[in-house]
């Protein structure tokens, strides 16, 4: 091994530099071309390979991506894949070969209408999901799994079988083996159908329980293959995306019940970084951040002018590479004068989230759904005509990448009616710049939205009322239950700002947040569209050790305990 080591480090000083006709031809795939890129390097390659799969005593990290058409997990992973391989860790790949009869790489939208769920809906993507993925992965000449070879007609035939034939209102909550089936397939659901909840046909659609029964039998299809993989190839740590949805959630889940230690990941707002979450989703992972990673901060100028700086970018989006609106309006007076608000009575902004997003359980909602919480804000606000309340639609139902088929703002006429005076509603298509209206607002009421994050930092009082990540950080208003919730909205302090100590303690977290979970990967180039990012480098050697401080964290971190943190430092 320290062979190896010593070759990689003489590579490293002489393959520094970045050589033009490997990279552009790299950034020409959607795939990353591993085999182009490898080509140079290739001795150092194989010898890296050889010695981190020869040594039983290496760590054995899977890298369970399996849907092979998302692109952006293909090309990250093949190079973490590659990262944990020259730093000596035997490292296998995992894609679905068409085992599954639906996934995540599965929308409504992209059927025809009259497609008839009896067939399987991933069919009609499974050539083009598994095939070119297989290729690249191939190209680095490590092990390459496939969901078939860890399942039998048996197993596959008992998955058909149950998926079939259980009742449709025990779906939600089924577990097999302590595993979560049925919670997932039904997130896999909401979000192939991009609605809140399964659609029937007086919502013009036939096929929402037979869509459901699919995602079951893939739920129950991947936990029977990922308990089978687990059981022969002896893996000590995994590595995937997001962690949620079929298939992503259930590996989650069985390797949780397994006691295998897993870092999920995904991209986040700021240009060219992501955050990796230990054990779960960062959905859940966020609720629950060590307040010791942020809460003793020492908070400097630095930190105070880079946050400043950030926060006020991403009115514009322009640090960022996810964003909502191209050219959105700073007009608030010219919106709320639009919108009707009487600039005399105090304003109360209520924000709310795409419905069908991570629909999973949490202990924590106050509410039955973001929807329930919705109702029950109007109404109370419908009583009290002495206060206004601005509902801003999240713009993500109609500019995000999987537009919604489940409006809020229709959900919510059809439920209630016609809105009080004193309750104004703004539509997602909505040009204004809903920080512009938020800071026109007394107080921000949220259920789960990010965006709760920015305005405590920017001293906003805010209440949270399900499993938004500033819940339990010491700075925000959390209720548990709609009497908690009543009581926070009739709190007489609603108009003035977080005390000083709350509001340096929310620049802190924001700090943490925006800086830290953030991980940044200069490596990673933006693409402007998809795949979002593709590899930008010329030489695997440049995902070697002491390259990058951050990509050498991110391993150390998938292979043990350590928390993945961006290590830099503000400038001075």
């Amino acid at each position: 091994m320290r062979n190896v080591v010593e070759s990689m480090k003489r590579q490293l000083l002489r393959f520094g530099i970045v050589r033009r006709a490997v990279r552009d031809k790299v950034l020409r795939s959607g795939h990353t071309d591993w085999r182009a890129l490898l080509a140079p390097d290739a001795d150092t390659w194989a010898e890296a390979v050889q010695a981190a799969q020869a040594t039983p005593s290496s760590t054995h990290v899977l890298i369970a991506t399996s849907v092979g058409s998302n692109m952006a997990a293909t090309t990250l992973e093949g190079a973490l894949a590659a990262a944990l391989t020259l730093r000596g860790h035997r490292v296998s790949l995992l894609l679905c070969d068409g085992a599954l009869c639906a996934c995540m790489a599965c929308q409504r939208d992209w059927h025809n209408r009259r497609f008839s769920a009896g067939s399987a809906l991933a069919r009609a993507y499974c050539r083009g999901c598994f095939k070119p993925a297989l290729a690249s992965y191939s190209g680095l000449g490590l092990p390459v799994l496939r969901y078939s070879s860890y399942l039998d007609a048996a197993e596959r035939q008992h998955a058909r079988e149950l998926a079939a034939t259980i009742p449709l209102a025990r779906i939600p909550g089924l577990s097999q083996n302590g595993i979560a089936v049925g919670e997932h397939a039904l997130a896999g659901a909401l979000r192939f159908f991009a609605r809140g909840e399964l659609p029937t046909a007086a919502d013009g659609e036939q096929a929402g329980e037979a869509v459901l029964r699919q995602f079951l039998q893939a739920a129950l299809t991947t936990a029977q293959a990922m308990q089978n993989l687990l059981d022969r190839e002896g893996v000590d740590r995994a590595a995937f995306n997001h962690g949620i949805y079929v298939p992503q959630g259930v590996i989650g889940e069985v390797l949780r019940a397994r006691k295998v230690p897993q870092v999920n990941w995904t991209p986040t707002y700021r240009r060219q970084t992501c955050v990796f979450s230990k054990g779960d989703t960062y959905h859940k992972t966020m609720l629950t951040d060590p307040p010791e990673h942020w809460a003793g901060t020492v908070w400097t100028p630095a930190r105070e002018k880079r946050l400043a700086r950030y926060l006020a970018s991403r009115r514009h989006g322009t640090g960022d590479w996810i964003w909502f609106f191209e050219k959105p309006s700073f007009d608030a007076d010219a919106a709320l004068r639009e919108l009707g608000i009487d600039p005399a009575k105090p304003c109360d902004g209520l924000l709310t989230s795409v419905m069908w997003d991570a629909v999973l359980h949490y202990e924590s909602n106050a509410f039955p759904s973001m929807i329930d919480w919705i109702l029950a804000t109007v109404r109370y606000y419908a009583e009290r005509p002495e206060r206004q309340l601005l509902i801003r639609v999240h713009p993500a139902e109609v500019h995000g990448s999987l537009p919604s088929r489940q409006r809020v703002d229709t959900e919510l006429a059809k439920r209630y009616g016609p809105l009080p005076s004193n309750v104004i509603l703004v539509a997602p298509e909505h040009p204004i710049s809903t920080y512009s209206l938020m800071d026109r607002c007394s107080r921000v009421l949220i259920y789960n939205t990010k965006m709760g994050v920015e305005l405590s930092a920017a001293g906003k009082q805010v209440v949270v009322a399900g499993e938004a990540w500033i819940r339990g950080k010491g700075f925000s208003i959390d209720v548990n239950s709609p009497q908690e919730y009543a009581c926070a909205l009739a709190t007489t302090d609603a108009d003035l700002p977080l005390s000083p100590e709350a509001h340096l303690l929310a620049k802190k977290y924001a700090d943490h947040f925006f800086f830290q979970r953030m991980v940044e990967l200069p490596m990673l180039e933006p693409t402007g569209g998809d795949p979002q990012f593709r590899l930008g480098i010329g030489s695997v050697l440049e995902l070697g050790p002491w390259r990058s401080a951050n990509l050498d964290a991110v391993c150390q971190g998938i292979v043990s305990d350590e928390p993945i943190l961006d290590l830099s430092e503000p400038e001075i």
